[in-house]
């Protein structure tokens, strides 16, 4: 096994343990689970994080951080990848990746702040307005870490489809993006996890 598919294989651990830290901030012991379109009603988010523990919302943040490291060696080996077919593909490939990868992790943590200290006083509605009011103001977080990721995604895209790599033109679909989009109507918690690390599995066997 080669050094890019190692890194790769690190990355698709790394989405998996990311993708489960993700759930352990989505599910609720219960049963319950959160949806962003409850923030705006206190009642319905106190009822879901009612049996939240502050230890899943510690593991997720801490165990998030770790992935997240894991997870940049599988963009690194897609940049030494493509190094050999173009000059231009992998440096933007490293820049979005860099933006992904460094807001990720600032917005991995903030979303689990924002639910330990939702959870910790006492599920108020000051508590939820405190909330709502600390994603407002760290939203470019969120916004710097998709466009990264997005980024990658059609640069890879890109590269495959128009024939600029070793991979056949319909192996474009193995790509974060369209994988994604087949996955969304699931509407599972760490959906994006799930997708990056078919995506790397995916690259893998195929590179």
């Amino acid at each position: 096994m080669n050094l890019i598919k190692i890194l790769f294989l690190i990355a698709i651990a790394g989405h998996i343990i990311c993708g489960c830290c993700d759930c352990l901030l989505t599910y609720v012991p219960g049963g319950k689970k959160f949806d962003f379109a409850k923030m705006s009603d206190n009642k319905a988010m106190s009822e879901t994080f009612a049996k939240m523990p502050l230890r899943n919302i510690n593991i997720s943040m801490l165990g998030g951080c770790l992935a997240i490291l894991m997870i940049a060696c599988g963009y690194y080996g897609i940049y030494l990848w493509l190094s050999e077919f173009s000059k231009v593909y992998p440096v933007i490939i490293l820049v979005s990746a860099g933006l992904f990868l460094s807001f990720g992790v600032a917005h991995h943590v903030f979303c689990g702040v924002a639910e330990w200290f939702y959870v910790r006083m006492g599920m108020t509605d000051d508590a939820r307005q405190a909330v709502v009011r600390f994603f407002k103001d760290t939203s470019v977080t969120m916004a710097v870490c998709y466009i990264g990721l997005m980024t990658i995604g059609v640069v890879l895209f890109i590269s495959v489809v128009t024939g600029s790599t070793s991979l056949p033109r319909w192996a474009c679909v193995i790509n974060y993006i369209p994988l994604a989009l087949v996955l969304l109507p699931l509407r599972i918690g760490g959906l994006g996890n799930w997708s990056g690390a078919a995506m790397f599995l995916g690259l893998m066997i195929l590179i």
